[in-house]
């Protein structure tokens, strides 16, 4: 941690590196200069640089010395703010702060070593009782204004160092490893001064040692109570709530922040700090609460607490994405990037949120605007490495997943996804030495040993890759590994190679749609089951199928959004996409903050992009409802009925009982495209056109839906997938792919072999089973095949020729 002293030192260097005419001031131009020489990567505009500049000599007024312009102290008051950060503005102007120079007198060597001697010594020495601490301590707008604050502070730090030696000695203090994982970015404080360095320590709360220190800790707040004025009172409650949080007691700083937060509301600073507690705890929500407050509070506070802004939104958007709403964590991480343009931060948070919700083009844009401000940013390489990737851009992800290795090698981020991206590529011997470096830096990680066995699997390592499935097994007991044994097994068994791997015998051969026929009325065709299994696979990622209908219609009755106009003149209930997060927070309550992202990427990329094709940012809200109705939990009349009412909620049918077949028509073009894309798109062009304003009702609404060839007939398909896709068929493996049998089997009539529903759906048959047609019965369940072969069996006893089921 850079010590006060050596951080002052360092700003005066910078101070003296710009008052060119050496008058103890930095005027507009000089101030410019230096903006301009901190940030190299940036090329600012004269508009820009003129906006940092009014915004500085505003914010900073009293420390505005004439046309001298802003002195030493100002500048000094800027980094403690947190506009700046003093060692990469140090390291980037090339300077440097030799150990020799003084200060007033005192070598910085000196300095420093007072700075970490006992407290009980430094109280007698009271000329240096603000460099005995960390630098926020004597920061002139967050630090310690009274004095008697400073005996608390004394006091604590022994407590604390008390405490820390107890534990030490009994071996219950515990470092935690958090440096080898991603950084989200996280603003722990109010400046960049309070960066952590150090590996961060993990109190033992249940000894008596803890009871002790926490007794003792409940008189000095006594005494914090005890001051001769609310300021006082206040002061020292951040006090004692900083070094609590400088030492990782986050539980005992939230009640000091709490507490200061009581003796003055609308302050932003105990709000804002209590947040960052909320934070660490786990508490996303509460969390949120506080950093609303803080900006509220900093808004209404006007220009004091101004350069506060960025910060306070940037870890409200953390904050948000700790509850899964990345949408609405993009708008803070924007306004923090507009509000501070050299916000490296921001710009990295907002490229990976956007990446989290799909928009890979605008994720490139931003990651990569961070990595021009700090070239040295591993997770910001690391997560634009990701986005390449997604957008098929591989050389150039493989290089930026390196850079990020390079900068960080136990990145186990870039370490585990460059090892996907080798999967991907089929370049399985470096996957595993990928997944095998995760594991040496993360033992227990069980997906990235899950991973190492598939991609030893790949490069034809089989009897590695069973050892790894071993040691998976012994991190979890998930299904997943029990179904990637079987297919290791039946691997063996069959002695197979990848399809068209040049090496042995093919896994499969394709076969063309028109040589697939169906047995049966209930064996479903391949392309509706293909398109059916596409919708399915978007219920299970968002797990819609479990929201009722009667949710939606709730959420219908109790919003209150205001009309507005479309660029077609058609007035709608639209709101944004972050609100619509909201709403959706609230429909999907029960999953995950993880399993939520998940959900509202799938959503965006695949129904809001469509519903938002002119990129506003903006939503009809009852034709979302109306596209989500036939996909979730329900029955099909209820689904249906709640698209119909959805279409009359719409302010365009407002007061009807019945809706235009213009509206209908456009309603299901647009399901269409959303969930069968190969037929919708095309459609959707003969939407516009002239109007047809005839009234439909709920019956003829229901026909026009259910119809197989202009509708969504396809959701009869889907029914069936909901209520059979988990079941399982014994022994039975698919004769392609070798993976159990999961949900309906598809037997092939003439050479008896079976397919499971994803390789029937993609045409895919044995090679050793080469015919000109191929005849397909379903079996939804093992006793429906049962029952087939028994009545076969009881149809040749009586002389029929039936080929045998």
């Amino acid at each position: 941690m850079t010590t006060r002293g050596s951080r002052s030192e360092k700003v005066k260097r910078i101070f003296q590196q710009f008052d060119a005419n050496r008058d103890g001031g930095l005027n507009r131009e000089e101030m410019a200069a230096l903006v301009v020489a901190v940030n190299p990567r940036v090329k600012f505009s004269e508009e820009q640089i003129n906006a940092i500049l009014d915004e500085v000599f505003r914010t900073y007024g009293e420390f505005i010395d004439g046309e001298k312009g802003l002195t030493f102290d100002g500048l000094l008051r800027t980094y403690d703010d947190g506009a700046g950060d003093v060692d990469r503005d140090f390291d980037a102007l090339g300077l440097e702060l030799k150990p020799s120079e003084e200060k007033n007198g005192i070598s910085l060597a000196a300095e420093e070593a007072a700075s970490s001697s006992s407290i009980a010594d430094e109280r007698v020495m009271e000329p240096h009782k603000k460099q005995r601490t960390v630098a926020w301590a004597s920061s002139p707008n967050h630090g310690i204004v009274f004095d008697d604050t400073w005996k608390l502070v004394d006091d604590l730090e022994i407590l604390i160092k008390r405490l820390k030696s107890k534990q030490s000695k009994d071996g219950k203090v515990k470092n935690d490893n958090s440096d080898v994982y991603s950084d989200p970015g996280w603003s722990r404080e109010l400046g960049p001064s309070v960066e952590i360095t150090e590996k961060m320590v993990i109190w033992e709360e249940s000894g008596h040692d803890y009871a002790v220190f926490v007794k003792e800790l409940g008189v000095l707040r006594s005494r914090a109570d005890g001051a001769r004025s609310r300021e006082e009172a206040f002061d020292g409650h951040m006090a004692i709530g900083r070094v609590l949080y400088e030492h990782y007691l986050f539980k005992e700083a939230l009640v000091s922040f709490k507490r200061a937060c009581e003796l003055q509301p609308t302050d932003v600073r105990p709000h804002f700090r209590a947040g960052n507690c909320l934070y660490v705890l786990g508490r996303h929500s509460e969390a949120k609460g506080e950093f609303l407050l803080a900006l509220e509070a900093a808004e209404a506070g006007g220009n004091q607490w101004a350069y506060l802004l960025p910060q306070i939104h940037v870890n409200l958007g953390i904050a948000l994405e700790g509850e899964g709403m990345l949408i609405s964590a993009c708008e803070h991480y924007r306004e923090a990037a507009i509000l501070c343009p050299t916000h490296f931060r921001a710009l990295k948070l907002l490229g990976s949120a956007l990446f989290g919700v799909g928009e890979y083009k605008a994720a490139i844009k931003a990651l990569e605007e961070a990595i021009y401000m700090k070239n040295d940013y591993a997770d910001a390489h690391c997560d634009l490495a990701s986005a390449l990737h997604a957008v098929g851009d591989d050389d150039n992800a493989i290089k930026e997943f390196q850079k990020a290795i390079d900068l960080k090698p136990g990145h186990v981020d870039a370490l585990y996804n460059l090892g996907g991206l080798y999967m991907d590529m089929g370049r399985y011997q470096r996957a595993s030495e990928m997944y095998t470096r995760v594991l040496g830096v993360w033992p227990n990680h069980w997906r990235a040993q899950l991973n190492k066995a598939v991609s030893l699997l790949g490069a034809g390592e089989t009897d590695e890759a069973k050892k790894a499935l071993k040691e998976a097994l012994k991190m979890t007991n998930r299904v997943e590994l029990h179904d990637a044994i079987s297919h290791l097994k039946q691997l063996q068994k069959k002695k197979l190679k990848g399809n068209g791997s040049g090496n042995g015998e093919e896994a499969y051969i394709t076969v063309e749609p028109s040589k697939f026929k169906t047995v049966g009325e209930k064996t479903t065709l391949r392309p509706e089951l293909a398109v059916a299994l596409d919708i399915r696979a978007f219920q299970r990622i968002t797990r819609l199928n479990r929201c009722e209908v009667e949710l939606i219609k709730k959420e219908m009755t109790e919003s209150d959004v205001p009309e507005s106009y479309s660029g077609s003149g058609i007035p709608e209930k639209s709101i944004r996409k972050a609100s619509l997060e909201g709403i959706l927070r609230k429909l999907l309550n029960f999953l995950k903050p993880e399993t939520f992202t998940g959900a509202v990427k799938a959503v965006n990329q695949k129904i809001l992009s469509v519903l938002d094709d002119r990129e506003s940012g903006r939503v009809d809200l009852g034709m979302f409802f109306a596209v989500l109705s036939p996909i979730c939990g329900g029955s099909p009349d209820k689904r249906k009925r709640l698209a119909y009412d959805a279409l009359l909620w719409r302010p365009v049918n407002e007061g009807s009982t019945q809706i235009s077949k213009s509206d209908v028509q456009g309603y299901i073009k647009l399901l269409r495209a959303i969930y069968i894309p190969s037929h919708g798109i095309s459609e959707m062009l003969e939407i516009h056109g002239e109007r047809d304003n005839s009234l439909v009702s709920l019956t003829e609404f229901i026909a026009m839906f259910d119809d197989q060839e202009w509708g969504f007939g396809i959701m009869s398909t889907l029914l069936k997938l909901e209520t059979g896709d988990r079941t399982r068929h014994g022994r039975h493996v698919c004769s392609t792919c070798r993976y159990p049998i999961i949900g309906s089997r598809f037997k092939e009539m003439k050479s008896h072999f079976s397919l499971c529903s994803q390789c029937y759906s993609e045409g895919k048959v044995p090679p050793t089973c080469k015919q000109e047609e191929y005849r397909f019965k379903e079996y939804a369940s093992e006793s429906e095949a049962v029952k087939d072969k028994c009545m076969w069996f009881g149809l040749h006893s009586k002389g029929s020729s039936l080929p045998a089921p």
